[in-house]
């Protein structure tokens, strides 16, 4: 229930912005939102399995095609050099869900059902619908979105980089960190009992980092990246040496939660940099590719982990930080990316 939304995601994030053309911001979110409204609530009355998957993939649509479109919006709402927090502030959802979304659901389904969890979804998403009725302005479309400008990106340097530098992060970050609860139990030694707290840790340290990030980017956006990612090729294999205690575990956790809390904001703002007059073209592009690799990531995790070792996911995590690194700093002399 959660991999089919997150791969139509991936689709529907450039084909949303492309088929609606010129339609005002304000409606097709409007619209995108009750869309996440009605499919949540038929999830949650679905007679069989098929209407609950078809349901699954009208939710995977509206994330998409929203976060292609709301993720660059801080370039319209805010002065310039407030677009950075106004990405972190937007993006702090995304942390709060990560925080709060699993262990609450998990929680709802537990003590009520499943039917209940979907209808309290659909509930909030109701809630979201009326305060956008309420709070969004109108905005109109700033450029149709085409396959040509679409495929133009990919002609641009910095978002070519942007893109790497995602797949590279996200993917690597998902292979790894699907098997963080197994990591804190078999490396770390850390009692079962306590891993759900500690990943509630992880996720708060990644909202802190995300408005971190916020601030920073708004300065030096460039070296900024570069640092989360830098960090992120430290924590990850570091876990091997200096994660075989519950100290030197938590610590490192810790530390992982803060850098990646950067990751979402930081690779959104360099997107909106480096194509200042395509943002939601880029957006969408980098929306895209950010679900396929969370998706692939956790596949090409369980391989190694099956096949291989645990410690292997953390090694493969550090390794594609540091390539993620390596590919961010060859834009160090683009000046749209300082």
């Amino acid at each position: 229930m959660v991999t089919v939304p997150s791969i139509v995601a991936a689709f529907a994030a450039p084909l949303v912005p492309m088929l609606v053309g010129a339609m005002d911001r304000r409606i097709l979110l409007l619209g995108l939102m009750a869309l996440m409204t009605v499919s949540n609530l038929a999830s949650a009355l679905a007679p069989n399995f098929a209407v609950l998957v078809g349901s699954r993939v009208l939710v995977g649509i509206a994330i998409g095609g929203f976060w292609a479109v709301a993720s660059g919006l801080a370039v319209r709402l805010v002065a310039p050099a407030d677009v950075p927090r106004a990405t972190a502030v937007i993006f702090g959802g995304v942390g709060a869900a990560n925080v709060f979304g699993v262990p609450l659901g998990t929680l709802v389904g537990d003590l009520t059902g499943w039917r209940i969890a979907f209808s309290s979804l659909g509930a909030l998403a109701l809630v979201t619908l009326i305060a956008l009725l309420v709070v969004l302005p109108g905005l109109a479309a700033s450029q149709a979105i085409r396959p040509k400008l679409l495929m133009e990106q990919f002609g641009n340097p910095g978002v070519r980089v942007g893109i790497i530098a995602t797949v590279l992060i996200v993917f690597g970050h998902f292979a790894a960190y699907t098997f963080v609860s197994p990591a804190l139990q078999k490396l770390s030694g850390i009692d079962e009992r306590y891993v759900g707290p500690l990943l509630f840790g992880f996720g708060a340290a990644g909202m802190i980092g995300n408005f971190v990030a916020g601030s920073a980017l708004s300065r030096r956006m460039h070296r900024s990246v570069l640092i989360i990612s830098v960090a992120l090729a430290v924590a990850m294999p570091l876990f091997l040496l200096l994660g075989q205690t519950a100290v030197g575990g938590v610590i490192l956790l810790i530390v992982w939660g803060l850098s990646y809390g950067g990751v979402s904001v930081g690779l959104q703002t360099w997107m909106i940099k480096a194509a200042p007059r395509a943002v939601e073209a880029a957006s969408s592009l980098w929306v895209a590719v950010f679900n396929l690799s969370i998706g692939l990531g956790a596949l090409v995790g369980g391989v190694i982990v099956d096949t291989l070792t645990l410690q292997g996911v953390l090694w493969l995590g550090g390794a594609c930080a540091l390539l993620a690194a390596l590919t961010i700093w060859t834009a160090r002399t683009n000046d749209a990316l300082r």
